[in-house]
């Protein structure tokens, strides 16, 4: 197996998952959280998307960010502001994110997929040395921020789920 194939397959997993922790949720249920403060499934959704997003065209050389391209921040009530991934939210802040329903989610989620997907076709076992982020000690590597994208996303999409799961009925 060669490591596109293996970072694809690690990532293919995500639209499953994105699509089964949104489908059939109205604009309501996707705002709804379960205590006051807490992440609703909208708004963890999106953040995985929003760092997906951000972070892949980062590593694309000259890329924008679907968020910013795409005329998807409307659906949201947002600004296709992006430098807005949802890091340090208040609560107020995840209050704002409010998708119009689930196909706003799944649309966006699917452009920003297939980019990477497209992308990480590309790669060779070499390019996952490529140092992307000297801010760190030791220097972050592409292999490494690529590994920890698909750890953010998985993480986010479960809570996503578990969240989900505790929607009154």
């Amino acid at each position: 197996m060669q490591v596109n194939e293996l970072l694809l397959e690690g990532y293919g997993r995500l639209p499953e998952l994105v699509h089964g922790a949104v489908d059939g949720l109205t604009a309501e249920q996707l705002h709804w959280a379960p205590a006051p403060g807490a992440n609703s499934v909208g708004w963890l959704v999106w953040h995985l998307i929003r760092v997906q997003d951000d972070h892949i065209a980062e590593l694309i050389d000259g890329a924008e960010q679907v968020w910013a391209t795409g005329g998807h921040a409307s659906r949201f009530g947002l600004k296709p502001d992006p430098g807005n991934t949802g890091y340090g939210h208040t609560a107020a802040e995840v209050a704002a994110v409010r998708p119009d329903g689930p196909d706003a989610l799944i649309a966006y989620f699917d452009a920003v997929y297939e980019r990477t997907r497209d992308w990480l076709a590309t790669l060779t076992a070499d390019d996952l040395d490529r140092i992307v982020d000297e801010r760190w000690d030791p220097p972050v590597t592409l292999g490494v921020r690529l590994v920890s994208v698909l750890d953010d996303d998985t993480q986010h999409v479960g809570q996503a789920a578990y969240a989900r799961g505790l929607l009154p009925d």
